[in-house]
């Protein structure tokens, strides 16, 4: 996540429920590690949330520097790597940050940026996303990669975002033992181009009364050509617009706009992933 400005006990719950959101898993895991074994590293993840990113890779032996702003989350990737060994753990930098303005000092330009899943859709502005952009590159060696991986909501489900609530899930936290209900609702903001996604998840036991926990956020859009645009003006190629994690080119069908775009500074590498 980037941001949060909620009291502790409220904080800590919600970055546990986004680990049970996360028990269906994206996917998008073994295109990082692809990513990594071709880069090296060491590796920046922004807006990393509780690791689950972060520490997979440094099990796979890169030096990660994860940063993210909201501090319950990263007590949960400390906690989640220090489950995984030591091995891991000493590999992980996590620095508490702004993404935008960035600056992580020592040691070597990383070889590969990652800003996953709709994370850059949390910035409020163009300007912000943009800054995500130059974040990386400032970081990066030249050659270096960076990816950022965005939500495309099609036209026909915008027009349902009214803010109706619906059943998102029923599924156990393996944490707790708790039954977690979670409804949610969209609210498509047209002028502004943001859709505002409100969760609010009930953990009991079955018969008592549920704890309530209530969760939201505006996510700004961003198109592929936008994408495009800000990493080329941040000072990146485009190596390729991909429409999933198979790094397929992007279509007018899909629902994810990946950008793999590189530093620039010296000749491409002619190998994708």
């Amino acid at each position: 996540m980037v941001e949060s400005r909620r009291d502790p006990v409220t904080a800590a719950a919600l970055a546990r429920l986004y680990d049970v959101d996360m028990l269906e898993d994206p996917g998008d895991l073994d295109l990082y590690l692809a990513l990594a074994a071709r880069t090296g590293g060491p590796i920046l993840e922004l807006a990393s949330g509780s690791g689950r990113l972060a520490v997979p890779l440094s099990e796979a032996g890169y030096e990660v520097t994860a940063v993210d702003l909201d501090g319950a989350m990263l007590d949960r990737l400390r906690e989640r790597a220090h489950k995984a060994g030591a091995h891991a753990a000493e590999r992980l930098t996590v620095v508490e940050a702004d993404i935008v303005g960035l600056s992580v000092q020592g040691g070597a330009p990383f070889r590969l940026a990652i800003l996953g899943l709709n994370s850059i859709m949390l910035l409020k502005s163009r300007e912000a996303q943009r800054a995500a952009f130059e974040t990386m590159a400032r970081h990066l060696a030249p050659g270096g990669l960076a990816i950022v991986d965005v939500w495309l909501p099609a036209g026909e489900d915008l027009a349902r975002y009214d803010g109706r609530l619906s059943l998102e899930y029923c599924r156990t936290d393996p944490e707790t033992g708790l039954l977690v209900t979670k409804m949610a609702s969209a609210q498509h903001q047209t002028g502004a181009g943001t859709v505002v996604l409100t969760a609010i998840y009930d953990e009991t036991v079955q018969g008592r009364t549920p704890h309530k926990w209530i969760r939201q956020d505006e996510l700004r859009l961003i198109g592929p050509d936008e994408l495009r645009k800000m990493a080329q003006s941040a000072g990146f190629a485009i190596e390729v617009m991909a429409g999933g994690y198979d790094l397929e080119p992007i279509s007018a069908h899909d629902e994810r706009a990946i950008v793999v775009a590189q530093r620039r500074g010296r000749p491409r590498s002619a190998a994708l992933v």
